[in-house]
């Protein structure tokens, strides 16, 4: 068989770039395959996956070597418009994917460019909008979507031109995890069912691998490190080498001593076969309670039976009660759509609640406005391109002092700081507009931090981010948290993150507060987790399969000794 896609031998440089981005690039992708390609940030992935679809050179100017062919064809040779036949491409943000005002519209817009008869168009927008389960949604706009639902209609957008190739950039980044799972779960179907060939770029390992593929790509430093089936790269060390999260199980299996084989299928936990690990993981994990996080402490931040409606009769929060205490990290967690930023933003005052009422050290802050809550209260969003004004990295993140009026060599000083520890310090005079998504995203917090707040809200802060810089961003915040008490809020669909680096979970789900507890028992409780749309976390099956009751003093177990393991690495890189 031919392979559909072929890199050989295979170098891009870009023109504004020193040094090549992908060099000696030898890769063959058959027909009908689905790989996964990771990799941290920056090691090229999308890169090679707009030399795929021709962006690279066609819209951004570069220098290739080697060879290249998709679908028979040299994608420099037959451009965008050429590629787009072949390869349909969806985007990390899928916003700006969008081109009609409806869904309809958006998804008829390629058709409408063939000059497809209308009958014709029709039929074929039913037929694509049923495939992807939004065909209750041509009337709406895209703006009213979920996440969730936009990428459905993106998948949608690409799948009308009827394309060869599918190729996800970031599917998951701003899903909830319940959705993310829905996302992987519908590529794998449409996959399978239209005979495509699909590419996946994630970040989220364990999440993409939801569904079986035939192969992963591990990249780094724009070359391909490994090549292989999921179960041998998982039982290798390239994952770690080049900064990849691995599933958690393993990373469980791994800390009670088991070295883990191919033959035993650890591409999911529901695949593994324990028996030959089950006693190392009962050892291992059956020992002493880990520690109790310390429960007292000043009410920083109350909320008080709120309730808040876009539209008359349809509120999105419904009398929520909760607090938050001084020096607290808490994880808002909730499915899209369930209120969670709603929330920050009435906590900020960029709206005004219905009902109920907010106190910040006990005081009313109904009075309060966004400027002055704002000397208090930082809030990050979700998406960079909300927060961001000025062209230069070193303003953007400086314009916080500059408002208040901060001393040139002080605000100098605090702004330095912050780039340093969102490792953007070697990029200070960069133009925001040369940055990536996730480098946006550094810039966003690094402008909060500056001005250190009592009450940080963070909205996704990981979203789009490599396990490396995620650890950085985190590992700060936590030490910020530790050393100078200042109280932090995420929002996050990270299940990870709430796990590691909190100590108590708050959830939402249709606009009530349902649960308030330890995240372990938050992501072991499978009521909680369906009505929410969470994801159990991957150490509750194994604790059953292991016979660990109750299963959350297994995942508490687990977290405290990762804590441990981390905190020793810690302190052997500050000794070094």
């Amino acid at each position: 068989m031919e392979p559909i896609i072929e890199f050989r031998n295979y170098g891009f440089q870009y023109t504004a770039q020193a040094e090549p981005t992908l060099s000696d690039i030898d890769l063959r992708i058959f027909p009908g395959e689905k790989v996964l390609i990771v990799g941290p940030s920056g090691c090229g992935k999308s890169t090679l996956a707009h030399c795929i679809n021709a962006l690279n050179p066609c819209s951004r100017p570069g220098t290739s070597t080697g060879s290249l062919t998709v679908g028979g064809l040299t994608p420099e040779e037959a451009g965008v418009f050429g590629m787009s036949k072949i390869v349909g491409t969806v985007l990390q943000d899928t916003d700006g994917q969008f081109i009609g005002l409806t869904v309809a519209e958006d998804l008829a817009f390629a058709l409408e460019n063939d000059m497809v008869r209308q009958e014709e168009m029709h039929a074929r927008v039913d037929e694509i909008s049923g495939l992807v389960g939004m065909r209750d949604f041509l009337r709406r706009a895209p703006g009213e979507l979920s996440g969730g639902q936009k990428q459905r209609v993106s998948m949608g957008g690409v799948l009308v031109d009827d394309v060869k190739i599918l190729l996800f950039d970031e599917p998951l980044a701003n899903l909830d995890p319940a959705t993310g799972k829905d996302a992987i779960a519908l590529i794998d179907e449409i996959g399978r069912e239209q005979d495509k060939t699909v590419i996946i770029i994630e970040h989220r390992l364990e999440d993409a691998l939801y569904r079986s593929v035939d192969r992963i790509v591990v990249m780094g430093d724009g070359r391909i490190r490994a090549d292989g089936p999921p179960d041998e790269i998982l039982c290798s060390d390239v994952l770690s080498r080049e900064g990849i999260r691995e599933p958690l199980y393993l990373t469980a299996l791994k800390y009670a001593g088991c070295r883990v084989r191919p033959e035993d299928h650890p591409a999911s936990v529901t695949t593994l076969e324990i028996a030959p690990y089950k006693d190392a993981i009962a050892g291992r994990y059956g020992g002493a309670d880990p520690r109790v996080p310390e429960t007292g402490g000043e009410e920083i931040l109350r909320v008080e039976d709120l309730t808040y409606a876009y539209r008359p009769g349809e509120p999105v929060l419904k009398h929520v009660d909760l607090s938050v205490r001084r020096g607290e990290m808490v994880a808002l967690v909730g499915k899209n759509g369930a209120g969670k930023s709603t929330l920050s933003s009435l906590i900020c005052g960029f709206i005004k609640p219905a009902e109920g009422r907010i106190l910040l050290s006990g005081e009313d802050m109904a009075g309060l406005t966004v400027k002055e809550r704002g000397e208090r209260i930082g809030l990050v969003m979700q998406s960079p391109n909300q927060m961001i004004s000025k062209p230069m990295i070193r303003e953007e993140v400086g314009l916080g002092l500059a408002a208040r009026g901060v001393p040139e060599e002080e605000a100098s000083r605090a702004v330095e700081d912050a780039l340093r520890i969102c490792g953007l310090y070697p990029f200070r005079n960069w133009p925001v507009g040369a940055l990536s998504f996730g480098q946006k995203k550094r810039v966003s917090i690094a402008s909060i931090l500056a001005i250190r707040p009592d009450l940080l809200i963070l909205d996704e802060p990981t979203a789009g981010q490599d396990y490396r810089h995620y650890t950085e961003i985190m590992e700060f915040l936590k030490d910020l948290n530790e050393k100078t008490g200042l109280t932090i809020l995420m929002i996050t669909h990270d299940m990870h993150l709430m796990l590691e680096y909190t100590d108590r979970a708050i959830v939402l789900a249709d606009g009530e507060c349902i649960a308030d507890t330890t995240p372990a028992r938050v992501l072991t409780d499978p009521e909680v987790c369906a009505k929410a749309c969470l994801k159990e976390t991957s150490l509750y099956p194994l604790a059953l399969a292991c016979g660990i009751e109750p299963p959350d003093l297994f995942v508490e177990r687990f977290i405290a000794l990762e804590r441990g393991v981390r905190a020793a690495q810690a302190d052997k890189g500050g000794a070094a």
